[in-house]
């Protein structure tokens, strides 16, 4: 199993420190590299709160100082872009980094990007469906004839650059939505679920349509692979990681409360979700360890797991976090799926 982080770029209090935030996260990603994790995934959002509105170029800095970790997004927000911009930036970052790029495409959980690039929201599923046709497509073949309901059509037009690797991963990104799972299985593509609250075990049966979408559209069960997205910090004690991570958590999700009128954070329903079947992934190495692992079996099993520190924005203790995954966790699930 790879275990992976994804981070959304948080963006600081003061935003004259973005470029400290950035440097910092840079710091991370190299870190990441050094400690053996296999995956830094890098988010989409158009808002105040967060520095990643332009993700390639956030990983193509990182490809720079990196050698193994695979590189990619957290998600790419397909319904929104363009999908030759798109391939044309992540076959860039595969060939700077040797190989190591992928896509996670999906719609976010914001929706922000589609007033700023003038698209109807009620066009939600239509334009992911079309799109993420339309990014496989390009993918697959060097020259393209494709038309849509969305974007111009290509006529034999040749798309470059080409990726290193002979097929670019793509993955798709998704919640709890049902269609979603199957639509990723009939495709046959990767599927990394980000489950952010709750029990993750009851993602079971949204995982099992996935596999059975893709085996009757005639995949290997070898090509079905499924990630979890996890919201989670590790600290040296269970009491300390808690500590670190609980008062940021509380205010991050609070504010998007406020935004969405959902009630406020209580510790109560923070620890709830931290339980041995709860979604999220806060404390010690080896309680983590046997939760990723319970995890795993619960859904018949991951091949990538990641987790999204970034309500926590002290710099050391991210990096002391990214330390004690790559030594005291990577170890004890590498082989395991």
């Amino acid at each position: 199993m790879e275990i992976g982080i994804d981070s959304f770029a948080a963006s600081p209090d003061n935003q004259l420190d973005g470029s400290k935030s950035l440097r910092e996260l840079l710091e991370r990603i190299e870190l990441a590299d050094q400690a053996g994790l296999s995956y830094f995934g890098i988010g989409e959002h158009h808002r105040k709160d967060f520095l990643d509105s332009a993700p390639s170029m956030i990983l193509a800095a990182a490809a720079a100082r990196t050698k193994n970790i695979r590189l990619g997004s957290a998600v790419t927000v397909l319904s929104a872009s363009d999908p030759v911009r798109v391939f044309q930036n992540y076959a860039t970052l595969d060939l700077l980094s040797e190989g190591r790029a992928e896509i996670v495409a999906g719609r976010g959980s914001f929706t922000d990007a589609f007033p700023l690039f003038g698209l109807n929201l009620q066009d939600y599923n239509e334009l992911f469906e079309e799109k993420l046709n339309l990014l496989l497509k390009i993918r697959d073949n060097e020259v393209v004839n494709w038309s849509g309901k969305f974007r111009p059509a290509l006529r034999n037009q040749a798309i470059y650059p080409r990726p290193k690797q002979e097929k670019l991963p793509i993955w798709v990104g998704v919640g709890g939505t049902p269609s979603s799972f199957e639509r990723a299985g009939k495709l046959g593509l990767p599927l990394m679920v980000a489950i952010i609250g709750g029990e993750t075990h009851r993602f079971a049966p949204l995982v099992d349509l996935y596999r059975r979408a893709g085996e009757r559209s005639g995949f290997a069960k070898s090509d079905l692979k499924v990630g979890l997205h996890s919201i989670g910090f590790v600290g040296k004690t269970r009491q300390e990681a808690i500590a670190d991570f609980y008062p940021s958590y509380k205010e991050m999700f609070d504010k998007i409360g406020r935004e969405r009128g959902f009630g406020p954070v209580t510790k109560a329903g923070f620890d709830a979700q931290n339980t041995e079947t709860g979604a999220l992934l806060v404390g010690e190495p080896k309680e983590i360890v046997d939760k990723i692992l319970r995890h795993s079996e619960s859904l018949g099993g991951l091949e990538r797991i990641t987790f999204q520190m970034d309500a926590v924005k002290d710099h050391q203790k991210l990096m002391k976090a990214i330390e004690l995954i790559g030594s005291e966790i990577v170890p004890f699930v590498k082989d395991k799926n």
